[in-house]
């Protein structure tokens, strides 16, 4: 089972990931392989990183790139049930616009055929997970409203 978190405070606290990123660590007994997180930053861009094993490996790639981020915070640590063990496949996945963020906990049962009806309506995937598909339905159906 993965693991998700989401945080938003009432401040814009800056330390949303911190919090974030103690409340994953909270879960890594159960043995995940990979981590990852979306945010907003000052500029009201939403940035997404990722890393393969233990959440500290997260967490230093997120220190070491300098971010400033901004509430909300939406995180989540895999243990993989489509596709390998990799950055493309750890969570948030994103639509092709790159504005929708998904995580998820558990298995699509149908996510093949809709994958392949959103490829032939032009949409790109960038993963193997059937997570990456919410994103997509979520953007087609709002580009249609």
């Amino acid at each position: 089972m993965c693991g998700i978190v989401g945080y938003i405070s009432k401040t814009g606290d800056r330390r949303s990931i911190d919090i974030g990123i103690e409340a994953l660590k909270r879960l890594e007994y159960r043995g995940y392989d990979s981590a990852g997180l979306a945010f907003w930053d000052e500029s009201q861009r939403v940035i997404c990183q990722k890393a393969v094993g233990r959440i500290s490996n997260l967490e230093n790639k997120i220190s070491r790139n300098g971010f400033s981020p901004v509430d909300p915070v939406i995180l989540h640590t895999r243990w993989a049930t489509h596709g390998n063990v990799s950055e493309a496949n750890a969570h948030p996945h994103s639509d092709c616009t790159g504005n929708i963020f998904v995580v998820h906990n558990g298995i699509i049962e149908n996510y093949l055929p809709l994958k392949e009806q959103l490829c032939r309506e032009g949409h790109k995937f960038s993963s193997e997970t059937d997570t990456e598909v919410i994103a997509h339905l979520i953007e087609n159906f709002w580009v249609i409203w």
